[in-house]
């Protein structure tokens, strides 16, 4: 045999090997995407939007969103940003089944939401939490959700980067996330990413991009910290979704403190609802920064006054669930100009 010979019979043999080890990875991920793809639900959502123009104007629009099923009870993880002010929310599973669902607590500075739903299919498929500081960059991953309403739709990637909790990323200043290249467009939001044992190592949260679409860089919280925050801990929802405002914002809100949060939605049958917290009535963009204006503004929560870098969340959060039934609640508000004490006790 030539040495020509002998070069091509081992670029043959190498090109065969490539192509079962392609082939085998192949089948790999598509048995694993079989396996759990039942978990991966669409989440349907009602929110009561405040239309634009100079006058009050309310519409009721749907919302679409992900989320996989992680228990047999029926609880299931999405996104915070999905639900947190949803008037009404469903849960449809891949056999068509749609279920009543509500928010058993709620994380909106991580971007991590817990539903339960009325009852559970008997179809239902439950997915693994899995270990996600076992994850590295460079392994291999999958996401499966419905962007832009197309339902168990995959895409697959890779993990690009780790990133510690930090207030860059809109402002989700108690996230830890996975940075990823696997596609991920709206309706994706709240959706798992599983790595290749069929785990589930996090929730989608967010893109970056420049143009609106996908760029390659998406965002996913990961799942240890989904876990201790929606399962480790007392459950707590408030309904409510504010804009704060500090340094000139506050001044030209007359705010009478450094900061405060301009109440922009509630949802209805919420904690916040049954406090008799107002949102806004009118929208506008202020400093190029798109708002609902004419609202309550929180001042103070259980005693501590808002403060402009958000330090006084995690105290308002544990004086709230430590709340025992039949315990108060009291927020301080600025409504009409006045400061106003609103006050409620638990069920």
């Amino acid at each position: 045999m030539t040495v020509r010979s002998m070069i091509m019979l081992g670029a043959t043999l190498l090109g065969c090997a490539l192509s079962e080890v392609s082939s085998s990875e192949a089948q790999t991920l598509r048995s694993v995407f079989k396996r759990v793809d039942s978990s991966v639900v669409v989440i349907q959502t009602t929110h009561e939007h405040v239309v634009a123009g100079p006058k009050k104007q309310l519409t009721s629009l749907p919302g679409l969103g992900s989320g996989v099923l992680i228990s047999a009870e029926g609880k299931v993880m999405t996104a915070a940003h999905v639900v947190q002010t949803a008037d009404e929310v469903k849960v449809e599973f891949a056999t068509g089944e749609v279920i009543p669902a509500r928010v058993i607590t709620s994380e909106p500075a991580a971007d991590v939401a817990l539903l339960q739903l009325l009852h559970v299919p008997t179809t239902a498929v439950v997915a693994k939490l899995g270990d996600s500081d076992l994850a590295e960059v460079g392994d291999e991953v999958f996401v499966i959700g419905a962007p832009v309403g197309m339902s168990h739709t995959l895409t697959v990637g890779y993990i690009s980067a780790r990133r510690n909790p930090n207030n860059f990323f809109n402002g989700l200043s108690r996230s830890e996330f996975f940075q990823t290249d696997a596609a991920i467009n709206e309706g994706n939001s709240g959706g798992p990413m599983f790595n290749m044992h069929g785990e589930v190592i996090g929730i989608v949260s967010h893109i970056v991009s420049k143009s609106g679409g996908f760029e390659g860089l998406g965002f996913v919280v990961t799942a240890n910290l989904a876990r201790k925050l929606l399962l480790e801990r007392n459950p707590f929802w408030s309904g409510v979704e504010g804009f704060m405002l500090s340094g000139e914002m506050a001044k030209v809100f007359n705010v009478p403190q450094p900061a405060g949060l301009l109440v922009q939605r509630v949802a209805s049958h919420s904690p916040a609802s049954d406090l008799g917290l107002r949102p806004g009535t009118l929208t506008a963009v202020i400093e190029g920064e798109p708002m609902v204006v004419g609202g309550d503004i929180i001042l103070e929560v259980q005693g501590v006054p808002i403060i402009p870098d958000g330090s006084s969340y995690t105290v308002i959060r544990e004086r709230l669930t430590s709340l025992k039934p039949g315990g108060k609640i009291s927020i301080l508000v600025l409504r009409n100009g006045q400061k106003e004490q609103l006050t409620a006790k638990l069920p």
